[in-house]
């Protein structure tokens, strides 16, 4: 395809971002990209069909193609990310092929470029939501499924890890530490001088979380009601791995236990939390030691949402590092006592 051969319409939504610049402006970079999800789904015996829909943010372009040629003819999804989050087409894959009941299948994936074509997976959980047809106890459901995933992941942490997602493990918590705060230039001079004299703190909870004895593994770190499937009761399919990072898993709880929160009260996050324990119980560990390690891993999931904040497309001639704004709003959170 070269460049201006394809002048299918397309919607774009740009969301809270108007100004910012991805590969999608570029117009030989949009047709490369055109042209291999095209191409793949040919490979899949489909063909495009009637109007692109184009989602443009700081940290991906995500393209809807209405398809003809597949048994129901659902929509297909193209995404494309940073090279800081590359490794989210390659983890896509891996996860396919560990966990296959529990997420998407990629059509395809092209892993040194980031790109990946995903199937539909469905209504989202925040959809199921809204309309009424979901409940707290469907959250606990998702987060029960959600920890058995982590655990069947445990023995891959290291071949996750080669993938090229961040490592993340409680004792190298505090360098990611420095590293975020020598870098921020959004935070003040005070705000930096009490980050740096909470630093001893910090790390006493990297140890003693380190200390529980639960094994690493990966935290999605962005786990709302956003980034689920529910395509029917009792089935959860969790996706969009851009954020993620291999650590100790009960990081994961800090965003959906928020999530729920936010829609049901404080009342949900005892029960969230005791449901997402569920399946860790039985390896030894107290029921009150995994609770203590739900309260630390809570505060320190700050520091992976942080980071994550600088997986963006890079701005030409931007000042300051992307997301820096946000980055230091997190490392802020690290002050907050957990409600747990």
């Amino acid at each position: 395809m070269r460049r201006g051969d394809d002048d299918r319409a397309e919607t774009v939504d740009r969301g809270r971002f108007p100004d910012a610049r991805t590969p999608w402006d570029d117009l030989d970079r949009r047709a490369e990209a055109l042209d291999w999800a095209t191409g793949r789904l040919a490979a899949h015996g489909l063909r495009e069909s009637g109007r692109r829909q184009v989602r443009l943010r700081p940290w991906s372009v995500l393209v809807r193609f209405s398809v003809d040629g597949g048994r129901d003819d659902r929509p297909v999804w193209f995404k494309a990310v940073p090279p800081a989050a590359a490794f989210e087409a390659g983890l896509a894959a891996g996860l396919a092929a560990w966990v296959p009941d529990h997420v998407l299948a990629p059509l395809a994936v092209d892993a040194e470029r980031g790109w990946c074509l995903l199937p539909d997976g469905g209504p989202l959980f925040r959809q199921v939501l809204d309309e009424g047809a979901g409940t707290l106890a469907d959250w606990e459901d998702a987060l029960r499924r959600y920890a058995v995933m982590q655990r069947a992941l445990v023995p891959y942490a290291e071949k996750v890890t080669s993938l090229g997602v961040p490592s993340a493990r409680p004792l190298e918590l505090p360098g990611l530490f420095d590293t975020l705060l020598a870098e921020n230039e959004a935070l003040t001079g005070e705000e930096r001088a009490e980050l740096e004299a909470l630093r001893p703190r910090l790390v006493e909870w990297c140890a003693e979380l380190a200390a529980v004895g639960v094994a690493d593994s990966l935290d999605h770190a962005d786990l709302h009601e956003g980034q689920l499937f529910r395509p029917a009761p009792g089935r959860f399919t969790f996706f969009d791995w851009g954020d993620a990072l291999v650590g100790h898993p009960f990081s994961s709880l800090l965003v959906p236990a928020r999530s729920a929160e936010d829609r049901f009260g404080p009342q949900a996050l005892t029960r969230l939390r005791d449901a997402y324990l569920e399946p860790w119980t039985g390896d030894g560990i107290a029921a009150g030691d995994l609770r203590r390690a739900v309260s630390l891993a809570w505060r320190l999931a700050a520091l992976g949402r942080a980071a994550s904040w600088g997986r963006m497309f890079p701005a030409p001639a931007a000042p300051a590092a992307p997301g820096g704004t946000e980055t230091a709003h997190w490392l802020r959170e690290l002050h907050r006592e957990p409600p747990m």
